[in-house]
């Protein structure tokens, strides 16, 4: 299942209003109702109910919504867990480096050859 449609629906399912949800996510009303239509259409039933006066969700709406935010939990602290503690050994600096170039002076670490 796509996570961008995951989090469309979860955005429009906490704000009840798709408009305030869309502009949260940073997408167009039409692209979050489509991309709810479209979740519905994978799970085989609706989430919203349509028909009434306000958005409010169906019940089994409200059971994905749950089961939806305690995997979002889990993945999200999975992902905390994966990430390396700050820090380390550091890394000396080896040899001189290159030197700019400047005009006029010898080249650093060459020698003139004698005649």
């Amino acid at each position: 299942m796509n996570s961008e449609l995951t989090r469309h629906f979860v955005a429009a399912a906490d704000q009840l209003h798709f408009a305030h949800a869309a502009r949260s996510q940073g997408v167009s009303r039409a692209t979050l109702v489509a991309s709810v239509k479209e979740l519905e259409a994978e799970l085989g039933y609706p989430l919203f109910d349509y028909e009434a006066t306000s958005t409010t969700l169906t019940p089994a709406g409200i059971a994905y919504l749950k089961k939806t935010k305690i995997e979002l939990a889990k993945s999200a602290a999975a992902a905390a867990a994966d990430v390396p503690a700050p820090g380390g050994k550091a890394k000396a600096s080896k040899g001189k480096g290159r030197a700019p170039a400047v005009k006029g002076a010898s080249r650093v670490g060459k020698r003139r050859q004698s005649r």
